[in-house]
């Protein structure tokens, strides 16, 4: 029983390892932080940069196996800090922060699927076979607002709960 642990446990490791080596492998190969550095002019933080993906990588597989070590809510309800209204500042302060991560996710997801589509050349080839010859930026707006609508009906209808 002890070496079947050690060996699903070695194989997790190793499989976690991988897929995040493949995560990197393709920010590296997208040179995506590097991008960023130079559209805001912190191209000397690259490295800190870099790290900063990594250190989130690493905090977020850490806390997606350990859960209960991330749950900051009940560790700070339990003590009350702010007294009676401790639940409504940390119900308001968690909505705040989800809506900052959302939109930096969504950000970050979006500059990384276009950097791979530039890589690739697709949006030129694909503008090229349907002649569309100009308006490439307000057809990548209108998609991204589309997505938001979708998102934002999806979430405020709660239709993940229904499994539709």
């Amino acid at each position: 029983m002890f070496l079947k642990q050690i060996f699903l446990g070695a194989c997790g490791l190793s499989f976690g390892l991988l897929a995040s080596a493949g995560v990197f492998t393709v920010l590296v190969s997208v040179g995506l932080i590097p991008r960023f550095a130079g559209k805001f002019h912190v191209a000397k933080k690259v490295f800190f940069l870099e790290e900063a993906v990594v250190f989130g990588t690493l905090a977020g597989g850490f806390f997606s196996v350990f859960g209960r070590y991330g749950e900051i809510g009940k560790w700070m309800l339990a003590r009350q800090p702010f007294g009676a209204d401790t639940s409504i500042i940390w119900q308001f302060a968690g909505s705040a922060f989800l809506c900052m991560f959302g939109l930096f996710a969504g950000i970050f997801v979006g500059c990384l699927a276009l950097a791979i589509a530039e890589m690739l050349d697709s949006i030129p080839i694909f503008a090229r076979r349907i002649s569309f010859r100009h308006g490439i930026g307000l057809a990548i707006a209108a998609t991204a607002a589309g997505k938001l609508i979708g998102s934002l009906i999806y979430f405020s209808r709660e239709i993940y709960l229904s499994g539709m």
